[in-house]
């Protein structure tokens, strides 16, 4: 016995020495990594910026007339998400899509949180003298999309969720699912190790790209890896990173969000048809929650339909502009509702 006892105390040593080694040299590595690696990458010539109150915020624009659409953008993406649906959208409208404080090019300001992006959202809308614009959001952007137009109702024309559900993570209820963030309390240097390696490595960026935007989007070219990456490259971003990580995805509660069907202007949902993020009914539940009128699901696509499927996604703010034009002229009869229950599934090509 006492044999076996040492010889199990020596094991345990030797793993204890192992783990030690194993520990120091990581440590090491990422010490010396991260020195080497030091220093920001400025953000590309020519970026267009206004004040909205705290926060120094990048914008893009398309068009030159026409009712304005505002465009937000979900988690880790930016303004320039945007751009090939932007484009279809500005034969008819003023579009403009900002980037979210935490993401982008804005200036990074604490607090990353659903009221914060809010009042961004806000103060845009009022620098920009917009009237009653359509807000479209994009996955996490539908919570902010929504927050907005509870806050500014008279001055929204219409809500758009595109991918999105505007609850915590994902889901149909409350119970049991967490408002925080991730939790990630990760040590230096640890954590900036493990940042810089993903944003450095092309393969990690065209992975996470082709996973969550599916088959038919356009493969990432090197100046495409460089719209994703750069943005977390700027001075300030990365000390903002798990901060914003931290304050979760933007979200509201159920409850909220069912106040958008009792305001007079129109709602819209739009799902990928595979959207690995949402379980099957989501759109339809969403779309009811809201007070839209039956989902459009588009066949094949998945969390990124704003650029696998452009045309689709321009045609249903259309179709959304539309309903807001005919709500904002004299009645002239009773208008008929869309039924929220069934889901329309669009054809592509």
């Amino acid at each position: 016995m006492s044999r076996f006892r040492s010889s199990l105390l020596r094991l345990v040593r030797q793993c204890v020495v192992a783990f030690a080694v194993m520990a120091l040299s990581f440590t090491c590595f990422g010490f010396v990594y991260n020195l080497a690696t030091e220093g920001a990458v400025p953000a590309p010539a020519g970026l267009t910026y206004v004040q909205t109150g705290d926060i120094s915020t990048r914008y893009r624009e398309w068009g030159a007339s026409g009712s304005p659409v505002l465009l937000l953008h979900g988690f880790v993406e930016s303004a320039d998400t945007w751009q090939d649906t932007a484009a279809l959208l500005a034969r008819d409208h003023r579009v403009y899509a900002i980037d979210l404080d935490g993401f982008g090019y804005s200036s990074r300001v604490a607090p990353y949180t659903t009221a914060h992006l809010t009042a961004q959202v806000e103060e845009f809308i009022a620098a920009m003298h917009l009237v009653r614009p359509l807000l479209v959001g994009h996955s996490s952007g539908a919570a902010v999309a929504a927050a907005v137009a509870l806050a500014e109702p008279s001055n929204v024309g219409g809500v758009l969720f595109l991918d999105g559900d505007g609850l915590p993570l994902s889901g149909t209820a409350d119970e049991g699912r967490s408002t925080g963030g991730f939790g990630i309390s990760l040590p230096q240097p640890y954590r900036t190790t493990l940042l810089r390696l993903v944003l450095r490595s092309d393969s990690a960026i065209r992975l996470i790209y082709a996973e969550t935007c599916g088959p038919r989007c356009p493969a990432l070219s090197e100046a495409g890896i460089d719209q994703w990456r750069r943005p977390f490259q700027v001075a300030g971003a990365e000390p903002a990173a798990f901060d914003v990580l931290n304050a979760g995805i933007p979200s509201l509660p159920v409850a909220s969000l069912a106040r958008l069907a009792e305001l007079p202007f129109p709602k819209a949902v739009v799902y990928g048809a595979d959207d690995p993020e949402y379980a099957p009914g989501s759109a339809a539940e969403t779309a009811a929650r809201i007070g839209a009128p039956a989902p459009t699901l588009i066949p094949d696509a998945r969390h990124l339909t704003l650029i696998s499927d452009p045309a689709v996604v321009a045609a249903a703010v259309e179709r959304l502009a539309a309903r807001a034009e005919a709500l904002a002229a004299p009645s002239t009869g009773a208008a008929s509702t869309p039924s929220p229950t069934a889901s329309a599934t669009v054809s592509t090509p």
